[in-house]
């Protein structure tokens, strides 16, 4: 029997391996390191005493890939949100809250009405949002809705930045209208916001593992893959580093991997090659971080994050584009973040409490147009090696949803 093998057991990874093995397919999982997940992890951090996630995800009920992902796995219960659309705001530094709810169907009404809208706009400023539709492979977020008024600083930018982790400046325009089209285009129920349950782990990677191992696939940690070797225009042998692996006729490989490593394993592969960063914040408060309205997050207008989220006790922040400060010193980052979450939380913000900063040098790839371009498809050009990664051409934004896509694009491909 043909045997695929994924390398590397990020969501995209995982995502392949479920594919596959839900289509009966053999498959085999490497991951160089001691645990699954990738960037989308949780762990316990000794500092807070609870576990906390590597980084902060939110996602949308139109994030197809994924809701078929976590039911594939049996963890469609694994999210948890407000049982309709509502992304809270609040500008810090005026005090004003407000949100944006959009209403049921695809004709959006809910821009007419100013208690649902964002404030000191007009319905007509959200037209500016069509243009994305029909932007080229060269413009930006603001060569579409410009760079200034209550609608890009409350509502455009905070979007497009956690989107495309890159300043709206430079940000690649066309990457956002998919966004738009499978949530926002759709209605209410397609942009319901949620969260992981209890953690990202608990999420979309344990119950990913379960899956795999009670099906029959092999799942092997602490394997690095260090060379493939090409054969009449396919992969023929892979090297793990004192142990080889000889493909036989119908196996394949799927290269799950960041762009950097899969560049160097595949000859002539044309790949993003800038990045931007991101940094989050944990905070382990003396009692339950709740916001108000009992929402699991807020937008946060005029501060050092775009985001706020909280979990029990903890409250986590996440500033997306985050180059800028990626040097700065931990606690430099808590004091200047923790400010902002006191006045959200309507906490006294002395004394600091407890916190883990986690910076992400190599979050994302530089989603600006002319790395955009740099993406390649499903195909390596090599007959029987398939790339995934929501670094590929997905489409999407380098986003979970891309991540999980581009594994069921790669299983797809090899099915077909």
């Amino acid at each position: 029997m043909s045997r695929t093998h994924v390398i590397g057991a990020g969501l995209a990874g995982l995502s392949t391996a479920v594919s596959l093995v839900r289509a009966g397919h053999a498959v085999t999982l490497y991951e160089a390191s001691g645990q699954a997940g990738g960037r989308c992890r949780s762990y316990f951090d000794a500092r807070l005493d609870c576990a906390i996630d590597n980084g902060n995800h939110l996602l949308l009920t139109g994030n197809r890939s994924t809701m078929r992902y976590l039911t594939d796995i049996g963890a469609e219960d694994g999210l948890v949100g407000p049982a309709s659309a509502c992304f809270p705001f609040l500008d810090l530094r005026t005090g004003e809250r407000w949100q944006v709810r959009p209403n049921a169907g695809r004709l959006p009404w809910w821009i007419l009405d100013p208690r649902r809208r964002v404030p000191g706009t007009r319905a007509r400023d959200y037209l500016s949002g069509l243009r994305f539709a029909a932007a080229g492979g060269d413009s930006t977020v603001t060569d579409c809705v410009g760079d200034h008024g209550s609608l890009f600083e409350k509502f455009w930018e905070p979007l497009a930045v956690a989107a495309l982790n890159s300043p709206v400046r430079a940000g690649a325009a066309s990457l956002l209208w998919p966004v738009l089209r499978e949530t926002f285009a759709k209605g209410e129920a397609a942009c319901r916001p949620r969260i992981a349950r209890t953690g990202l782990s608990g999420t979309f990677v344990d119950p990913a593992l379960v899956f795999l191992q009670g099906h029959g696939a092999a799942v092997r940690f602490g394997t690095r893959l260090r060379e493939v070797t090409y054969t009449a225009g396919a992969a023929s042998r892979l090297d793990f580093g004192g142990e080889t692996t000889a493909l036989a006729g119908g196996d394949s490989v799927v290269l799950a991997l960041p762009p950097a490593a899969t560049a160097t394993l595949v000859p002539d592969l044309a790949a993003p090659e800038e990045n931007h960063a991101i940094v989050n914040a944990h905070f382990r408060l003396p009692g339950p971080a709740g916001l108000p309205d009992d929402t699991p997050f807020l937008g946060l207008i005029g501060g050092t994050a775009q985001w706020l989220f909280t979990r029990g006790e903890v409250a986590s922040i996440t500033i997306s584009a985050a180059d800028p400060m990626i040097d700065e010193e931990a606690d430099v980052i808590a004091r200047e973040t923790w400010r902002d979450v006191a006045l959200a939380l309507c906490r006294d913000p002395n004394p600091l409490p407890p916190y883990r900063v986690v910076k992400e040098k190599r979050a994302t790839f530089a989603q600006t147009p002319s790395q955009v371009r740099l993406r390649p498809g499903t195909r390596s050009g090599f007959a029987n090696v398939y790339l995934a990664g929501d670094w590929i051409d997905t489409g999407l934004p380098a986003t979970i949803e891309s991540a999980v896509r581009s594994g069921h694009m790669a299983a797809r491909a090899i099915v077909g």
